[in-house]
């Protein structure tokens, strides 16, 4: 348990004193040194006021050696991310089971996306999601199907079905790859990642359609990482293939059109 030196950790890393502390959490200076020297042991009321304290969670306090992760863990730590990116013990995934004892394929539509974007640690709301299965992805991962919306992964047609496996540790997603991941603000977003969670504590996600830009998203923005394995769609890619190309070349006629008018308006002056 790393209870003891985490608070003393913090209160030093924050340039807190015994006093200031103390203060804060209306108790006796003696008591939060016999607690950082592993004199006494806290009870629940100590560890809540310390967990509210320092703005992590209780499990982080007990269980994780703060002293060991990164700066830039940490700092998500202290702006409440409290699960850091190793956190494989922490994070807890709703879902169901099928009869033969087996993990369902829970399906998430495109009207289910809101209600998913607040119930997704919610076990009841993850039993009233449709359910299905596929016989050829293993049964010892985690997987879940969402249906995507928009053009910004053509060729993946617009409302095609995206299947993922369950990521428990972020530190293992793979720059150039697709994953679905539930966001803080944007819901679900299907995108190509580039993982730069240890060095700068955040993705960046880009589109398979270069009409849209690439943006970055910070750690303590990631609810749920789903890394892509297939799509079902009932359209066929070279339909939007064609109509990919047709917007590349709308966007560059408007671009050669734009200059022109430029041109011309320096010509008239």
């Amino acid at each position: 348990m790393f209870f003891s030196s985490n608070i003393k950790f913090l209160r030093k890393h924050r340039g807190r004193t015994q006093d200031d502390v103390a203060f804060a959490l209306n108790m006796k200076r003696s008591t939060l040194s016999g607690y950082e020297n592993e004199v006494s042991e806290p009870n629940l009321e100590a560890l809540v006021a310390f967990s509210k304290y320092f703005n992590i969670a209780i499990d982080t306090l007990v269980k994780t050696d703060l002293s060991a992760i990164s700066e830039g863990q940490l700092s998500q730590l202290e702006r409440g991310f409290d699960v850091h990116l190793k956190g494989s013990n922490l994070r807890v995934l709703a879902t169901t089971v099928a009869p033969d004892n087996n993990e369902n394929i829970e399906l998430v539509t495109e009207k289910a996306k809101a209600g998913y974007a607040t119930g997704f640690a919610d076990p009841e709301y993850i039993k009233v999601l449709p359910t299905f299965s596929m016989p050829f992805l293993s049964r010892e991962r985690k997987y879940r199907t969402f249906q995507i919306s928009g053009d910004s992964m053509l060729p993946i047609p617009d409302k095609s079905y995206v299947t993922g496996e369950y990521v428990l540790d972020w530190t293992y997603i793979q720059t150039g790859k697709p994953y679905i991941i539930l966001t803080q603000d944007d819901g679900i977003v299907f995108k190509i990642v580039e993982n730069k969670l240890e060095q700068e504590g955040r993705l960046t996600l880009s589109s398979l359609n270069p009409l849209y830009r690439p943006f970055d998203l910070a750690a303590n923005d990631i609810k749920e990482v789903w890394k892509f394995v297939h799509y079902i769609s009932s359209e066929m890619p070279e339909q939007h293939e064609n109509r990919l190309r047709e917007e590349q070349l709308l966007k560059t006629v408007q671009e050669l059109q734009k200059k022109v008018e430029e041109i011309q308006l320096k010509l008239n002056l």
